[in-house]
């Protein structure tokens, strides 16, 4: 059994999180993912109030007695900003101790609430230089995902191999890092770069639990490395994207010159999440890793975990036959 800081600090089996995805990381997935292993991470953006995500707490908790998070979203387009102290004081009320932060800046005015709260801390950023910040502020551990990653990809441009020892290095708390992590093989790769985590979002996509359409995690399953693309450059807010008619709509868009508002029409949430119920897999936009072409299957999370850390277990074992 692989142990390290993370797994300590956080007190799941594996040192696997669960990455936080808007308008699927809800009660039922975070707690399939938390009894199977990781430490998942319940998305606040997915709820309009705190009351809501109040709710939604009390029903992870009712599904699971393992650690699980609360993505406090820092983005000002995905949450309403003036708000986020309501929703982490309902996130502390309801006795969650592991809080994550996302967003363009570290959030120095929240930081005395997590504190107070007994709350650890994660902190996802985009580099080195937010890692430090995050660190100085108290952050309890750093999460921070390479080029390859699903979703938001920062502006720097630097892949997994280099953007986490570059972090690892420049901090001295514990880091949890990712971007194209699919398998065994990968988890002992971040593991050797000097990571005491793992973090996953596209591979956790296909499988039985997450709330999903069947089409577009059959669509995963066929999909290479090469089915992504990069949208919202233009506006600052470069996304990494499954490769579809939806998001060759918002390039195309982009080539233009169109308004925000357009992109943001043609990027809505709305379309995706109706893309996740009704299966039309060209409707929405949908963040998605280049770790998607590793992906062959659809297991249930717990026989995914299972097997991801048995791999990375017989990977790192290899290493060590090889090197004697």
């Amino acid at each position: 059994m692989i142990k390290t800081k993370v797994t300590e600090i956080l007190g799941s089996k594996y040192p696997i999180i669960a990455g936080t995805m808007a308008r699927i990381s809800n009660p039922e997935f975070v707690a399939a993912a938390s009894n199977a292993g990781a430490c998942a991470v319940l998305a606040s953006a997915n709820y309009k109030s705190p009351d809501e995500l109040r709710d939604a707490i009390n029903k992870t908790q009712s599904l699971t007695n393992q650690p699980f998070a609360v993505n406090i979203n820092l983005f000002p387009a995905l949450m309403p900003q003036d708000k986020l102290d309501d929703y982490v004081d309902a996130t502390l009320a309801e006795d969650v101790k592991i809080i994550e932060t996302s967003g363009h800046k570290a959030p120095e005015e929240l930081v005395p609430k997590f504190k107070n709260g007994g709350a650890i801390w994660i902190h996802k950023c985009a580099g080195v230089r937010y890692a430090k910040k995050g660190e100085s502020l108290g952050a309890d551990l750093i999460t921070v995902v390479g080029y390859e990653n699903g979703g938001a990809t920062g502006r720097l441009d630097i892949g997994t191999l280099v953007m986490a020892p570059s972090v690892i290095d420049a901090v001295d708390i514990p880091v949890i890092a990712g971007g194209g992590v699919s398998d065994g093989r990968g988890v002992a790769a971040i593991l050797a770069l000097g990571a005491e985590g793992v973090i996953m979002g596209t591979r956790m996509m296909a499988t039985k639990e997450c709330p999903i359409h069947e089409n577009l995690k059959h669509a995963f399953v066929e999909a290479a490395e090469t089915d992504t693309c990069l949208a919202l450059r233009s506006v600052g807010n470069t996304h990494r994207v499954w490769n579809n008619e939806a998001a060759q709509k918002v390039l195309e868009l982009e080539s233009e010159g169109a308004p925000l508002f357009k992109l943001i029409q043609a990027a809505s949430g709305e379309k995706a999440e109706e893309m996740y119920k009704h299966g039309d897999t060209d409707l929405g936009v949908v963040s998605c890793g280049q770790g998607v072409g590793l992906i062959k299957d659809i297991p249930t999370v717990k026989e995914l975990l299972d097997r991801i850390m048995a791999e990375a277990e017989e990977t790192i074992s290899h290493l060590q036959r090889i090197s004697n």
